[in-house]
């Protein structure tokens, strides 16, 4: 741990963590923000307020089927730091656009913005993790790596919390600041070229992206890597539709309150990034991958059952803040919440780094790029699959026990990866 904590002291990986926990930072902000304006602000029906939150969703991840392919051939043909610093600039021009969406109250504005910082993500993404291996020491990869996720989940959690107790104006303007800060950040990390020069970039997306998750698929262990990853996001996307529309239909609480939902998850997967690390020492292994996995899935099963006892009901319209951690049993609804996420943290650190350790330096972007669009391709289904069931009158109750049946696919595969590797 105190190893994996020195490198924030290293120019070869601390501007690295406060370009991508900036850029995590403003991304889950502005989304949330988004989100909670929808739900509380504008809908007042339980099955559109599920469908928007899916709709951003996929918005957001559109652009991963687009443009992977393409971001991953740059990432491993070019200077990754130069590439960093280019999506940081445009970042300034998006969150522009989407500030100005927040200040007009205009929803098709905003969600051009999340479909702009999707576009941004898309490129970044590949790059946060192949660059590791280009400046960090074999055995500081896996911690390099638990701090990069660390770090942007507690980004995403204070972008949580902030979001709830901010206007729209406001979030406007922070989000337009986070974006020069992020990009006077990327200007100080290191150069990472190319090591080879690889083969003519192929612009053909459709094509360039079939062949690279072809070419990438059929190494096993990548395969099983890759796969259980995609599982994780398709149960955490169908979380995290899930999460404001529970809060304020069935606990009757308010934004703030969902903020903290949100937050509590985000601690929850940065305290099993950094656990995870210190249990393996270092090591690249799926080991504890199959338990924490199943673990999370009884925490699902545990937070179903939390919801099924609350019976607890506001003096006004909404609980607030104070009021709703005052209620009886609230611990357990906090409880669940957070071993649902340091579960699922624990789970998948490990197998992000397999995915930049597993091929040569040179193939990493690619690599992550595959993964990305495997995972993007998840992340619809599961938020797409939700939705479709809210619609057909399937309830909270029974789709959390849908992803708990997701755990159990997702540790098959985590335990074939981990008899294969370890």
């Amino acid at each position: 741990m105190k190893a994996s904590i020195r490198l924030l002291t290293k120019r070869r990986f601390l501007p690295l963590f406060v370009t991508q926990t900036l850029g995590a930072f403003n991304d889950n902000l502005f989304r949330t923000v988004i989100v909670l304006v929808a739900t509380y602000g504008i809908y007042s029906d339980p099955q559109i307020e599920t469908r928007f939150s899916a709709v951003a969703t996929g918005i957001f991840i559109i652009p991963f089927f687009l443009f992977s392919a393409l971001a991953g051939q740059l990432a491993d043909t070019h200077d990754k730091a130069k590439i960093i610093r280019i999506v940081k600039i445009v970042e300034i021009g998006i969150m522009l656009a989407g500030a100005i969406g927040l200040w007009v109250y205009s929803v098709p504005l905003m969600l051009v913005g999340v479909f702009a910082m999707g576009i941004h993500s898309t490129f970044f993404g590949p790059i946060k993790y192949a660059i590791l291996p280009q400046h960090l020491q074999k055995d500081e990869v896996l911690g390099g790596t638990g701090l990069v996720e660390a770090g942007s989940y507690l980004a995403i959690l204070s972008g949580t919390i902030l979001a709830g107790f901010i206007t729209s104006r406001q979030a406007g303007i922070i989000v337009l600041i986070i974006a020069v800060l992020g990009c006077y950040a990327s200007r100080s990390i290191p150069d990472a070229k190319a090591e080879h020069d690889g083969p003519p970039l192929d612009r053909n997306i459709v094509r360039a992206s079939y062949r690279l998750v072809s070419g990438t698929m059929h190494i096993p262990r990548l395969f099983l890597a890759i796969c259980s990853i995609s599982f994780f996001w398709a149960i955490g996307s169908v979380l995290i539709i899930q999460f404001p529309p529970v809060v304020k239909n069935l606990f009757y609480a308010d934004r703030q309150v969902a903020s903290l939902f949100l937050a509590i998850f985000s601690i929850g997967v940065a305290i099993g990034s950094l656990l995870i690390n210190r249990l393996l020492s270092g090591n690249v292994s799926a080991r504890y991958a199959p338990a924490s996995v199943l673990a999370m899935g009884v925490s699902v099963l545990g937070f179903d059952r939390v919801i099924h006892n609350w019976h607890n009901l506001p003096t006004g319209r909404f609980f607030t803040v104070s009021a709703f951690i005052h209620q009886p049993d609230i611990w357990m609804v906090f409880v669940a919440l957070l071993a649902i996420a340091v579960t699922g943290g624990m789970f998948v650190v490990p197998l992000y780094a397999f995915l930049t350790t597993t091929v040569a330096k040179d193939h990493t972007a690619r690599t992550v790029a595959a993964n990305n669009i495997m995972t993007s391709g998840a992340m619809v289904f599961g938020g797409f699959s939700a939705a479709l069931a809210n619609s057909l009158g399937a309830s909270t109750s029974q789709i959390l026990w849908g992803v708990a049946a997701m755990c159990c696919i997702a540790a098959w595969l985590s335990w074939r990866l981990h008899c294969s590797c370890d």
